[in-house]
């Protein structure tokens, strides 16, 4: 592709470059085509060197924005790419390299150029840019009825699920999931959640359709093999000097063809970024699933990808496919629940764990199955900084991440949506809390205390503006308001103590050390209406094993409390605790979870994309401080 070029900023003089984006059309017979896309290049797999690799691309893009109107060069990438994924699945049976190189390099400059046209127009003004031809005299330039973008995403889509996953074949599956992650990127330029648009309609109802199981069976393999880049080969294909660019990310001039296939290969700044992303696939296929779950349903049809996850089964269920359910099929479950468990570090396996759970019944009924649910967490928790924890069960572990969730939203007083749902979590497993790590209980007792200061607070304020207003109430209501929010969460937090203490009072002795140690907690909501009742079996504990501690002598050890407590918990009668109806809430999401989850999927794919870098400041679905 013209001259060797080892910098970036090389690429706006490369003059090969320069005539795809210039004036003057290229035949589609040209052999142009084969030089433009036979080099050598090292993707980028870092944030930082997609920047400075889209810095230099945008000036080449505008101009072709400018030009492709009259020389349709554009749209002859497009094809030169088409023709040859016709020919994938045999080049990679014959293990024609080659080939599969020259097709990967044709996609890999279609999405560089399509990442700048998507940030500069409308998806209808995309759709023209795929529409322009090479114009024939006296012809309008644009094509018949040939819908080049409809076109271009469906052989994407057909490229990911039958190319097999090789060595020889993992770069331009990694491009191909990658060039739809953009394609869907409007969606960042946009604060509105959008709804309708071309690229919808092609991948909801087009040609695309059809392939909608294969596509997600597909992407949740790619995420079960977490397959790594692929090492650099021993067989070297070396490129004439004069046959195609060659260039590598701050590592000089690159060469060999093997450097592409390992998305950074050996020694180079983006194969030591591989450290931090070491199964780029792995991760831009998981990205891409949860983009597709969470597009919204249309005004008559509901979204293919959300009913193929939400309805597949496991590979041992011998049971006929139901009829009523389109998009099944069935995948390993005892592979994709080992890779659940071996990812929980990265927020989007997080995210899908919580898609499975919450929508596929036949995957939540086969995890509550498992006998080894501790594995979803290690068992030594290295991203909770506050303090080490070790040996945590995944019981006491959720109480602490609900908690922490609570306490760093508290100064939104009124946000009850947020602090009761968070809390009916916790209720529902709480007759089940075995054994809770000593920190876990004093979290909840901490809580419970911050939930108590702030309660009179609160009536301090209150008390003191009816006071200073002398007859003016306005601000009344407010104040009742937030007490009415707060006294409902205090309700909570007891009746899940209270829940511990009945149904597993001698599993959880660090839990009524805690209590103890803070007794004096509890005494203002003794009588209070609100309290009363739940306060009665509390009172019943904390007065049970005070008594035994004042009976065993004073000046204990923590050691010997702990004793006590042990013994105590065995010799309490249950009849003494008054029975409370089991705690169970019914978990329903918003009206519109959309208006939550696509900017929250979005903000992963923007910090956690393979090789994706978008400025900042075109951003407008979510807030950089959220992002």
């Amino acid at each position: 592709m013209g001259a060797n070029t080892s910098q970036v900023s090389d690429l706006s003089d490369n003059p090969s470059l320069k005539a795809l984006v210039g004036t003057e059309s290229i035949s589609e017979n040209d052999p142009f085509w084969n030089q433009l896309i036979s080099f050598t290049f090292i993707s980028p797999t870092s944030s930082g060197d997609s920047k400075l690799l889209e810095e230099a691309v945008i000036p080449l893009a505008k101009i072709l924005i400018e030009n492709n109107p009259r020389t349709g060069n554009f749209g002859a990438l497009v094809r030169i790419f088409l023709g040859r994924t016709k020919e994938l699945k045999i080049s990679t049976e014959c293990q024609d390299q080659l080939f599969i190189w020259q097709a990967h390099n044709a996609l890999f400059m279609i999405r560089c150029l399509l990442k700048v046209f998507i940030r500069e127009m409308s998806e209808e003004e995309l759709h023209l840019q795929f529409s322009y031809q090479e114009r024939a005299p006296g012809s309008c330039g644009e094509t018949g009825s040939e819908d080049l973008l409809e076109e271009l995403l469906s052989n994407l889509v057909h490229l990911i699920v039958e190319v097999p996953l090789l060595d020889i074949t993992y770069s331009i599956l990694f491009e191909a999931v990658t060039t739809l992650l953009v394609f869907f990127s409007y969606q960042l330029f946009h604060k509105d959640i959008l709804r309708d648009g071309i690229i919808y309609q092609h991948i909801m109802k087009g040609r695309c359709l059809c392939l909608t199981s294969r596509l997600v069976k597909t992407l949740l393999y790619n995420f079960i093999r977490q397959e790594k880049c692929p090492p650099p080969a021993t067989h070297i294909f070396e490129p004439k000097a004069e046959g195609g660019l060659l260039y590598g990310l701050a590592s000089g001039v690159a060469s060999g063809l093997w450097s592409v296939f390992t998305l950074g290969g050996a020694g180079s700044k983006a194969g030591i970024d591989q450290e931090h992303n070491p199964l780029p696939l792995s991760n831009q296929s998981l990205l891409l699933l949860l983009v597709l779950a969470n597009l919204t349903d249309g005004p008559d049809w509901p979204n293919p990808y959300r009913q193929a996850i939400t309805c597949f089964r496991n590979t041992q269920d011998t049971s006929s496919l139901p009829m009523e359910q389109p998009h099944t099929f069935q995948i390993n479950f005892n592979s994709l629940y080992t890779a659940l468990c071996e990812q929980q570090r990265s927020d989007q396996a997080t995210l899908l764990l919580y898609t499975l759970l919450h929508q596929n019944t036949n995957m939540r009924t086969y995890m509550l199955s498992r006998t080894d649910m501790d594995n979803l967490v290690l068992k030594n928790i290295s991203w909770y900084t506050e303090r080490s924890l070790t040996e945590i069960s995944l019981g006491s572990l959720l109480i602490l991440v609900v908690i922490r969730t609570i306490q760093f939203n508290m100064t939104r007083t009124r946000d009850k949506y947020l602090h009761t749902n968070c809390l009916a979590a916790l209720a529902n497993m709480s007759a089940q809390f075995r054994c809770l790590h000593q920190y876990a209980a004093q979290r909840i007792i901490s809580l419970f205390a911050l939930l108590s200061k702030k309660h009179n607070k609160v009536l301090e304020q209150a008390t003191q503006s009816l006071r200073g207003r002398q007859g003016d109430n306005t601000a009344l209501p407010d104040y009742a308001q937030d007490l009415n929010v707060i006294e409902e969460v205090i309700r909570m937090m007891l009746e899940i103590i209270n829940s511990c203490l009945c149904n597993s009072l001698h599993h959880n002795p660090n839990l009524v050390y805690a209590l103890l140690y803070k007794r004096e907690l509890f005494e203002q909501f003794r009588t209070h209406p609100s309290f009363q009742d739940i306060m009665q079996n509390l009172d019943t504990v904390i007065g049970f094993f005070s008594q035994r501690l004042e009976q065993a002598g004073s000046d204990l050890s923590v050691e010997r409390v702990q004793e006590v407590i042990m013994k105590g918990a065995q010799a309490l009668p249950k009849d003494r605790l008054k029975k409370f109806p089991e705690l169970k809430f019914k978990y329903v999401e918003e009206d519109q979870p959309e208006d939550f989850f696509i900017p929250y999927v979005w903000s992963l794919v923007f910090n956690s994309g393979v090789g994706l870098h978008w400025n900042p400041h075109g951003i407008e679905l979510f807030s950089m401080d959220s992002g």
